[in-house]
């Protein structure tokens, strides 16, 4: 069964059981979701709520070994290079209409933020160590400057040079 937000927020210590109950009677009578309810009932940030829902994605996310995946040439179109380093998404292929998007663990809810803005499509997330992603993004989509070894050792930098 898979772990649901109230309690990877009493596991960090945001909330307790009581409040989660609290919010899940809230939730039957509203309808609206846990984790808005969580900031308007207890002041959890929003940045709590992003990276507790992170989590809760990461735990029901497939390990994947990017060598052995098909790649498409199409749904790799869909990100710039620049897009793809500094996001750190890898688009792979397609599985009926969604789109399967490689990502590390700690780069989850980064690339959660860019491709709900970005791509307007529907799309989920498996899961890559560091160093392989970097691999995979440099023979996919290179950028001049960057390789697995930077992506490695800079995996929360903002900086990605400009394609050029």
């Amino acid at each position: 069964m898979a772990i649901r937000l109230g309690e990877i927020m009493v596991e960090h210590g945001l909330l307790t059981r009581e409040q989660v109950e609290l919010i899940l009677m809230e939730q039957q009578n509203s309808r609206r979701p846990f984790g808005l309810l969580a900031e308007s009932m207890f002041g959890i940030s929003p940045q709590d709520v992003e990276d507790a829902w992170a989590e809760q994605y990461s735990r029901i996310s497939p390990v994947v070994d990017l060598a052995k995946e098909r790649f498409d040439p199409e749904a790799l179109k869909l990100v710039s290079r620049r897009q793809a380093w500094q996001f750190q998404v890898l688009p792979i292929r397609f599985d009926a209409s969604e789109l399967m998007i490689a990502t590390t663990g700690d780069n989850l809810a980064r690339a959660l933020r860019f491709t709900s803005r970005c791509l307007m499509r529907p799309c989920y997330f498996v899961l890559a160590e560091g160093r392989m992603l970097g691999e995979a993004l440099a023979k996919y989509l290179p950028l001049p400057g960057l390789s697995a070894e930077v992506l490695a050792g800079a995996a929360d930098s903002p900086w990605v040079p400009s394609e050029g």
